[in-house]
């Protein structure tokens, strides 16, 4: 393939690629320059003379349960059938069981004795489970969400409102709980459970429903209870 047609060749899978929303490049979330912009914020919240009285500045990320029907050969996934502990001898595909380890829980395609998950057990260990759970009980899509330990008020069984509109546009929801926590996230981040789907592609995408690209938004925040 001679320079001309290969730059033809590239522009069109580009434009293929945007075209059907998925970014030709990802890029990781700058963690560096969030923590220093959600410490600066949070620190002029404690400032005030009635401190943070409630309200937060956090970052909002997302996590969701990644379905089995997606992680296929043709799709460019590791769809090799393995088997893990806990699981029985039932083999899944190997990028499946990858993602239900980051995610904490996946959906399967043909349900073991009624249950119709899989979740991690950590240890390289799964089991088979009836519903996606956190540490607060069953997840709820766009309402169900975790943070690492709590801060004041902004802990586990919390209720906050959210002020951002990018969430609010990909969610449709300003208001969630706080249902679990996470050792894996980070001060003054809230990880918002977007609920079932397939994955947006292989690798880091993995770790992305297939409905959005969304990876961040800051968010004002305010506990309700």
């Amino acid at each position: 393939m001679n320079s001309r047609a290969g730059t033809v060749m590239l522009g069109v899978v580009a434009t293929l690629l945007f075209s059907f929303g998925l970014p030709a490049i990802h890029a990781d979330i700058p963690w560096p320059e969030v923590m220093q912009r959600l410490a600066y914020e949070n620190e002029r919240l404690a400032r005030r003379p009635q401190g943070h009285n409630g309200e937060y500045f956090l970052v909002c990320t997302l996590y969701y349960t990644p379905k089995e029907s997606g992680f296929t050969f043709e799709r460019g996934f590791d769809a090799t059938p393995v088997t893990k502990a806990g699981l029985h001898g039932r083999k899944y595909p190997r990028d499946f069981l990858r993602s239900v380890k980051k995610e904490g829980f996946g959906r399967i395609t043909a349900p073991v004795n009624r249950r119709e998950y899989i979740r991690y057990n950590g240890g390289d260990s799964y089991a088979f489970a009836s519903h996606p759970m956190g540490g607060g009980g069953v997840l709820v899509p766009r309402y169900s969400g975790a943070i690492k330990g709590g801060h004041g008020s902004l802990r586990r069984g919390a209720t906050i409102e959210t002020s951002s509109p990018e969430l609010q546009k990909i969610f449709g929801s300003n208001r969630w709980k706080i249902m679990d926590t996470g050792g894996g996230l980070r001060r003054w981040q809230i990880d918002c459970y977007f609920g079932e789907d397939e994955p947006l592609g292989p690798g880091k995408l993995m770790g992305r429903p297939r409905a959005t690209t969304f990876e961040y938004a800051y968010a004002r925040a305010r506990i309700l209870n």
